[in-house]
C-alpha cells in the first residue's frame, strides 16, 4: 500500500489553508480560464542581479515608537511580477533529469514544455517563473495569483483539492508539487498515467529560511541546477538586504520592539494563531519584532482563545486581507473575542497583506518583507497603490457584492 506521512502540524496547516482557499476561490470554475486566455505569454525581462527593493530611508531614530502607532495599515508590494533569472532557461538545461521525490520514488523528467507547479501557497509556481519557465506553465492552483498566471486554467476545486480530470486535460509533461496539496491519490494517479510527479520537500515550517532549498529543489526537477543556484543566491541577497534595512527601522533595544502575532481570520467566529513552525514566526523574526508565539512556546497552527491572546499582549496583529474582508471589515476583526483587550486592539493596530503574497515564500519574499516592515515601522511611508492587486481586487469585489466561496 502506498502511503505518505503527515505530521500533526502539517495536517493542521492543510485544514487551515483549505478553508482559506475555499474563501479565496470565489466563483472560479475549475478547468476553465478567462476569455483573455488566448493572449500570448509575455515574461518580465530577466536579471541575474539582485533587484533594488524600494523602501523608505528612515531609521529608528526618525520614526515613532511602533508600539504606539494608531490605526490599521495594508501592506502592498510595489509589483506583483517575478523577475526571472534567465530569458532562455533551456540554454542551461540538462535533460533528462532524474531527481528524488519527497514521497519516495525517484522521478525522471524528460520534457518541461508543459509544467504544473501546485502547492498551498503558490511558492512552487513562483520558483518556476523565477527560473524562466513561466510561459511553460499550463495551469495553476488557487493560491497562484501572479499577473503572468492570471489567465491559466484552475486545476483545484473547493480550495486545494486537485482534479485529476482537469490536470490530465492540460497534458502536463511534469508536475511539481508537495504534500500541502492533494489528495495524494490524485497525485499518484497522475504518476501512474506516465507523468513524472516530483514532490518538493515541505519548507513552510522554516519560512524565510526555507526559500533557498525550495528554489533549488524546483530547479533540479527542471534540469537547471545552476540556474537554481543563481536564483536562490539572488533571492537570499535581496532578502538579507531588506532584513538589514528593516532592522535599521526597528528600535535597537529588544525590549522596545513591538510584540507581534499572526492571526488567520475567517468569518466572524474563527481565528487561528500561527505559532512556531508555521512560517509566520520567521516573518515576524525577520522583521525585527518580538515573536509572541515563540515567547510563550506556542507551536504550529491552532485555534486560539481570548484569554491566551490577552495574556500575550501583542502590539501588532498581522493577518490576511481577505480574512478581514470575510469578517466584514476591521471593526468586526476587533470585535473577535479578546482582540479589543490587547494593545493592538486598543490602538486598532492591524496590518494586513494579500493572501496570495504574505506566506508565499519564494523569489518575492524580499518584497513581502519590505512591504510588511514599512507598514510596521513607517506606515506613513508605506506604498499605497491606486487599487489593490488584481487577484485581491476581484475577490474583494465578490465579497462586497455578497458573493460567497463555492465548494467545487
Amino acid at each position: 500500500m502506498r502511503s505518505i506521512r503527515f505530521t500533526a502540524a502539517r495536517a493542521c496547516a492543510l485544514a487551515v489553508c483549505a478553508a482559506a482557499a475555499a474563501a479565496l476561490a470565489g466563483c472560479a470554475n475549475i478547468g476553465t480560464s478567462p476569455a483573455q486566455s488566448g493572449s500570448e505569454c509575455r515574461a518580465v525581462p530577466a536579471s541575474g542581479e539582485p533587484q533594488t527593493i524600494e523602501m523608505p530611508d528612515a531609521t529608528a531614530d526618525q520614526l515613532p515608537d511602533p508600539r504606539t502607532v494608531v490605526g490599521p495599515t495594508t501592506a502592498y508590494t510595489r509589483s506583483a511580477d517575478i523577475t526571472p533569472v534567465s530569458d532562455d532557461p533551456t540554454a542551461d538545461q540538462s535533460l533528462p533529469a532524474t531527481v528524488p521525490s519527497a514521497d519516495g520514488p525517484q522521478q525522471k523528467v524528460t520534457d518541461t514544455t508543459r509544467i504544473l507547479a501546485l502547492n498551498q501557497n503558490g511558492g512552487l509556481a513562483a520558483a518556476v517563473i523565477g527560473l524562466g519557465f513561466g510561459c511553460n506553465l499550463v495551469g495553476r492552483d488557487i493560491s497562484t495569483g501572479y499577473p503572468s498566471t492570471a489567465n491559466l486554467p484552475l486545476v483545484t476545486r473547493g480550495g486545494h483539492e486537485l482534479s485529476a480530470e482537469a490536470i490530465l486535460a492540460l497534458r502536463p509533461t511534469v508536475v511539481i508539487t508537495d504534500t500541502s496539496i492533494g489528495p495524494y491519490d490524485v497525485q499518484l494517479q497522475l504518476r501512474d498515467s506516465g507523468i513524472p510527479v516530483v514532490f518538493i520537500p515541505l519548507v513552510y515550517e522554516h519560512g524565510v529560511g526555507g526559500v533557498q532549498a525550495q528554489i533549488q529543489a524546483v530547479a533540479d526537477a527542471l534540469g537547471v541546477h545552476e540556474l537554481g543556484q543563481r536564483l536562490a543566491s539572488r533571492t537570499m541577497r535581496e532578502i538579507n538586504q531588506v532584513v538589514a534595512r528593516v532592522a535599521g527601522m526597528s528600535p535597537r533595544e529588544y525590549a522596545d520592539r513591538p510584540r507581534a502575532v499572526f492571526l488567520y481570520v475567517r468569518g466572524k467566529s474563527v481565528y487561528y494563531w500561527f505559532g512556531e513552525g508555521s512560517g509566520a514566526d520567521s516573518l515576524i523574526q525577520s522583521l525585527s519584532m518580538v515573536d509572541v508565539a515563540a515567547e510563550v512556546g506556542f507551536k504550529g497552527m491552532s485555534p486560539t482563545n481570548a484569554e491566551a491572546l490577552i495574556k500575550a499582549a501583542p502590539d501588532i496583529i498581522i493577518t490576511m486581507t481577505l480574512g478581514i474582508a470575510s469578517t466584514g471589515g476591521i471593526d468586526e476583526v476587533l470585535a473577535l473575542p479578546g482582540i479589543a483587550e490587547t494593545p493592538a486592539g486598543k490602538n486598532r493596530r492591524v496590518i494586513d497583506m494579500s493572501d496570495y503574497e504574505v506566506m508565499s515564500f519564494g523569489p518575492r519574499t524580499a518584497e513581502v518583507l519590505a512591504a510588511l516592515g514599512t507598514a510596521v515601522f513607517d506606515p506613513e511611508g508605506a506604498y499605497q497603490p491606486g487599487a489593490p492587486p488584481a487577484a485581491i481586487g476581484q475577490r474583494l469585489a465578490e465579497l462586497q457584492s455578497g458573493g460567497q466561496a463555492q465548494s467545487q
